[in-house]
């Protein structure tokens, strides 16, 4: 090679989609998009907010934050180090950048992420300089943009990289009660968390041309289905055809639309939510009484300080077919339980189950996700994986809740939503993400509990609550240990390991914060005695209902959002250090 070959290289590229060699000025002037065959190429986001923005209106928000490492996790390289490769290569802080700005003369505030900088992947740093870029525009009054490229949650922060979906999720339900416009653009790619949050749940979606989006990556469909997937599947076109996007547009054109849109819009007046018909007091006492005597004894698995279980003994543990199903909790913790059906847009997903139920005689909603025990039971509910069909089930039953006046009690056991072709086609990272959104905002009491599984956006879609319990031998994690392993070592035989990396356990997600109270099962598990599991689960909800009862509906909301808004990268970094 010649001495001026490095220099000829960086005249030239070579476009991913034709092959075409590509002069590199004139590739950059077409805005990085090729005028042989059209394939727009990934963009930075810095050179992202240069073609969007007005020149010289760019105001950079702060993005420096504590160090955070929050659950030690380390695979073949110390995550630590990783984002020190990140930083060095791209010279970002992060995977987003944040900043106001103008775009044809209308202030907005922009966060833009980088898929350079560790696949774009959602970690405490991205959701607190995102969630704090939406609380900017709330103050300032004016619309949000956000540009996505992701990969999905940041694995490597385990749990906590799942609740910042509910964090940045509740900030864009703040903007949208105050009236002010949310966008979100679609690049190449976004997925996983991101896809199931805030990038679908914004007043408009716009999709860049070639981008593609959803909830379960492509190769991840295809090794859990079998199946080849159907011509331009999760492409911007494929979305636009399946009503998940409001426009497909080209990168030439994108500017001028947000121009467009921008333009169009006007603050409205805030809503205001309704408020829960209260019970007589003479009701609450008798609540209060019922909870005082079926309180079992104080024990150390009670407040997580138990002798711990290893975590992969704890993930076979959630996942033992003989333990008990949300159904079988209906039968057992709460009575005269009515199952309602439907979505009311045409399906009834079998993996979720709802209705109306008495607990110690208060009626409450009860949702929850519904496997089986036998290997027939388990394929006729999809092993408790939602479709986009049970997720709008659940939807519309905990809108009807706050209508009734009646508390939200779910149960959480699930591997995660559906990551089937069909799935993908009825919009199950858009179903996922208003499910989130609308739990930030339910003005009635909300108790979560994850009885069994407790897998990635799947979960968090019914579990967005005032207190969120746990079974002692539950699992609840970003992703499943299989899964991180063949991603983050070289094979899935390190799950084990994985699962000990993911702090997924109850007593480690009671010390991070991500859950209120580990509810003990029986000494040997919950399968080897179901009727004292169900008393014990019994008596935890009624304990944490009643406090909730009497808590103005404002109050609910605000007291939810301040819960899920402490998992920025501040308090992380904060817990990290503590330990």
């Amino acid at each position: 090679m010649t001495a001026t070959a490095p220099r000829e290289e960086q005249l030239w590229s070579r476009c991913a989609g034709c092959a075409s060699l590509l002069y590199r000025k004139r590739l950059r002037r077409n805005l990085d998009v090729c005028p042989e065959c059209g394939e727009h190429a990934r963009l930075g986001a810095p050179e992202r907010l240069r073609q969007l923005v007005d020149p010289g209106s760019l105001r950079p928000l702060a993005d420096r934050l504590p160090e955070a490492d929050p659950i030690d996790f380390v695979d073949v390289v110390p995550y630590p180090h990783r984002l020190t490769a990140a930083r060095a290569s791209t010279g970002l802080v992060e995977a987003v950048v944040c900043a106001t700005a103008t775009i044809g003369g209308h202030p907005v505030a922009m966060a833009v992420m980088d898929f350079r900088f560790l696949g774009g992947s959602l970690g405490c740093a991205v959701g607190e300089l995102i969630t704090r870029t939406a609380e900017r525009a709330l103050d300032e009054r004016i619309p949000l943009v956000l540009v996505t490229a992701s990969g999905g949650a940041r694995m490597q922060e385990g749990a906590l990289s799942l609740m910042q979906m509910a964090t940045v999720s509740q900030a864009i339900a703040a903007l949208r009660e105050a009236g002010l416009l949310t966008v979100s653009v679609l690049t190449d790619p976004t997925y996983g968390g991101v896809a199931a949050s805030f990038a679908t749940n914004t007043d408009l979606v716009l999709a860049e041309s070639g981008a593609r989006m959803g909830f379960a990556g492509p190769r991840v469909i295809r090794q859990v289905t079998g199946r080849a997937l159907p011509e331009g599947f999760q492409t911007a076109d494929f979305l636009l055809r399946h009503g998940q996007v409001d426009m497909v547009v080209q990168r030439r054109s994108l500017r001028g639309r947000l121009v467009a849109l921008l333009a169009a819009t006007h603050a409205g007046a805030p809503t205001r939510p309704s408020v829960p018909r209260q019970e007589p007091a003479s009701h609450r006492e008798r609540l209060a009484d019922d909870a005082a005597a079926a309180r079992p004894p104080a024990t150390p698995a009670a407040d997580g300080t138990a002798a711990v279980r290893d975590a992969w003994d704890t993930v076979r543990m959630a996942r033992h077919p003989g333990r008990p199903t949300t159904l079988d909790y209906l039968d057992s913790v709460f009575d005269g339980f009515v199952e309602l059906h439907g979505d009311r847009l045409g399906a009834d997903c079998p993996a979720i189950v709802g209705g109306v139920a008495r607990l110690a005689g208060r009626h409450v909603m009860v949702i929850g996700h519904q496997k089986g025990h036998t290997t027939a039971e388990l394929v006729a509910r999809n092993f408790g994986m939602a479709s986009p069909a049970g997720h709008r089930k659940a939807l519309r039953l905990m809108r009807l809740a706050a209508r009734l006046g009646l508390p939200v009690v779910t149960l959480v056991d699930t591997p995660g939503a559906d990551p089937g072709v069909s799935a993908e086609e009825h919009g199950q990272a858009a179903a996922i993400a208003e499910n989130i959104l609308a739990l930030t905002v339910l003005p009635t009491p909300v108790l979560a509990v994850i009885t069994g599984e407790g897998g990635s956006g799947g979960a968090l879609a019914l579990a967005v609550a005032d207190r969120v319990l746990m079974l002692e031998n539950a699992v609840y994690s970003v992703i499943s240990p299989e899964g991180c392993a063949a991603i983050l070592w070289p094979d899935r035989s390190a799950a084990p390991q994985a699962a000990r990396a993911l702090r997924l356990s109850a007593p480690d997600l009671r010390r991070l914060g991500v859950v209120d109270e580990v509810v003990p099962e029986p000494p040997a598990a919950a399968h080897d005695d179901p009727a004292e599991t169900a008393l014990r689960l019994r008596a935890a909800l009624l304990a944490n209902l009643l406090p909730l009862l009497d808590v103005p509906p404002a109050m609910l909301v605000r007291l939810r959002r301040q819960r899920f808004r402490r998992f920025g990268a501040t308090r992380a970094g904060q817990r990290a250090g503590v330990r």
